[in-house]
């Protein structure tokens, strides 16, 4: 055949040799992530032998990045960012400030325009969900109080980066770029740039949220009564791609913005959950194609080359940043264990990283080193951050046993971790203690009140503790898992210790300091799966509760009382 093949080509060489150097790096206990972007290196310009079509992989790319944002936009969940709004909000645009300072220091060093340094700090201040989510799941943490402020310092991330992708190109004339083919005159001012890019962005919020939060889920009710997967998924995918392409071709915003919001009023939608389900298959490949392209992108050379610049980048990433982070976490009055975290999951760069490199370079702010050292870096921080989520516990342990100050932090005089001298003895005489209050425990709480019956609240979200006391609800804040917090909560004269919280990796210790403050005391415990309920039952002696196991109880229950009170069918 003499047809040009080249699509098909580029497709199968990105697949296959991202398949098996994905393996590899997993074989190797290394984020996948690692390998497809070697496979990348393999196939590109700058490595000898097979070369791939490098403008059809940034075009494949490109559906690549719409997919990542559909999905970013599909799981954002305004509640889950509200829940530790006190500290990822502030926390994460501090250290996006400190870090992009960081970065354009160095390029000034570096010789490099404003605008190149801007860009360029930019993409070493924003961590990689993908490569975060990956990391908890691995350690059982996703669900944890840490766990959850780290993903919600990710969303705040994510959420100033959109805004970026949007103003960049508004404000690349003024810091010494092209106008990003947005339609800007070169003598346009600054404001009058920002003004027609924020007002364009603005119609297509609007319309989005006017128009499209009510059609699109419409649409796929539509097609989810046909009854064919197929033409479900197919809607999905057509309407994530087509309307980051609309968005672009109608109001001249990003691909990336575009698909943000198209997953974002899809999960409006009751099928929203459905709809990232049968769509997972597809992102994970073209997300694979992404990271290939980007690959494909980086020239091994700077790595001998620019050994110093690529010191230093790596140095921002891994300490610079978490460094920044830790301090903030501390400044807010978090204890240690959740400093160490988060400083953790921010010691990696990667698809947000990507992205802004490739539209600085678009825009004709970003040199060529500058995408090559942010790609090195990425690459670098990725490989390392499994071995930074290790060092946690035993960095913890070190910093106890050899700092008076580190078992301060980790205790610090904060009002919230005891409780008020003007809760009555009678609330702490036979109470339950209720560590959690998410909406398992809130409910709980709910009914203990209808009842009655007393209870000290014990919770690690600050602001959580600081509503219920206003509340006049007795709460202290702090892990369970630390005798101080149970003692706060007076476990010794409690009569049930009921542990409603998601993280069970803490549950073991807290039933242990339960017991050894009051051997008679009940523990209930919540668990997610048959294996850990069982492990839980030998180990606590406590009963456990399965979420599926009571949905399913009662639901029997109504379907029983239902059939009860049904008159009988005349035969």
């Amino acid at each position: 055949m003499h047809h040009n093949i080249s699509l098909i080509t580029t497709i199968a060489a990105a697949l296959g040799f991202g398949l098996l150097f994905g393996m590899l790096a997993v074989r190797m206990r290394l984020p996948a992530l690692v390998g497809y972007l070697a496979a990348g290196v393999l196939i590109g310009p700058a490595t000898p032998g097979f070369v791939a079509d490098v403008a059809l992989a940034s075009q494949l790319a490109e559906i690549g990045v719409m997919l990542l944002m559909f999905g970013v936009g599909l799981h954002f969940s305004l509640d889950d960012l509200l829940e530790v709004k006190g500290i990822a909000l502030p926390g994460a645009i501090l250290q996006i400030t400190v870090a992009t300072l960081m970065g354009i220091g160095v390029s000034h060093l570096w010789g490099w325009s404003l605008g190149a340094g801007l860009v360029f700090g930019l993409a070493l201040s924003v961590a990689s969900t993908v490569v975060l989510l990956r990391a908890l799941e691995d350690r059982g943490q996703l669900d944890s109080f840490n766990g959850r402020i780290a993903v919600g310092w990710l969303v705040v991330e994510d959420l100033v980066t959109v805004l970026v992708l949007v103003l960049l190109p508004a404000l690349a004339g003024p810091l010494g770029g092209n106008a990003g083919g947005d339609g800007h005159a070169a003598g346009d001012s600054l404001w009058l740039a920002l003004g027609k890019t924020l007002l364009s962005v603005g119609a297509f919020v609007a319309f989005m949220l006017l128009v499209g939060r009510k059609l699109f889920p419409w649409f796929l009710w539509r097609v989810a009564k046909t009854g064919s997967r197929e033409l479900f998924t197919l809607s999905v995918i057509a309407a994530a791609v087509g309307i980051a392409y609309g968005s672009s071709e109608l109001f001249g915003v990003s691909f990336a913005l575009g698909a943000f919001f198209a997953g974002m009023v899809l999960r409006e939608s009751a099928l929203s959950h459905r709809a990232a389900e049968e769509t997972l298959p597809l992102r994970d490949a073209f997300s694979v194609l992404f990271f290939v392209s980007v690959g494909m992108l980086f020239d091994p050379r700077v790595l001998v080359e620019h050994p110093l610049e690529l010191l230093a980048v790596v140095a921002i990433i891994l300490f610079g940043k978490s460094l920044a982070a830790f301090v903030l976490v501390l400044a807010l009055r978090y204890p240690l264990n959740t400093a160490i975290t988060v400083s953790a999951s921010l010691a990696q760069i990667g698809e947000f990283s990507f992205i802004l490199a490739a539209l600085g370079m678009s825009l004709g702010l970003l040199p060529d080193l500058g995408q090559n050292l942010i790609l090195a870096g990425a690459i670098i921080s990725i490989a390392v951050n499994p071995l930074m989520f290790k060092a946690i516990n035993p960095l913890q342990d070190w910093l106890r046993s050899k700092s008076d100050l580190a078992r301060r932090l980790e205790r610090s005089a904060d009002p919230l971790a005891e409780l008020p001298v003007t809760v009555t003895h009678e609330h702490l005489t036979g109470q339950v203690v209720l560590v959690g209050y998410g909406r398992v425990g809130r409910r709980i709480a709910q009914e203990l009140s209808r009842q009655g019956i007393h209870y000290v609240v014990a919770e690690q979200n600050r602001e959580v503790v600081e509503e219920l006391r206003r509340k006049d609800q007795p709460a202290v804040a702090g892990n369970a898992a630390d005798p101080a917090v149970l003692i706060q909560a007076h476990i010794a004269r409690a009569s049930m210790l009921v542990i409603a919280t998601p993280d069970t990796f803490h549950v073991r210790a807290m039933v242990e300091i339960a017991k050894a403050l009051n051997p008679g005391i009940r523990c209930v415990v919540r668990s997610h799966n048959e294996e850990e309920a069982r492990l839980l039952r030998e180990d606590t002696g406590g009963t456990v509760f399965i979420g599926e196991h009571e949905l399913a109880a009662s639901m029997s229950r109504h379907v029983l009382q239902g059939l009860a009170e049904a008159p009988v069918a005349a035969h």
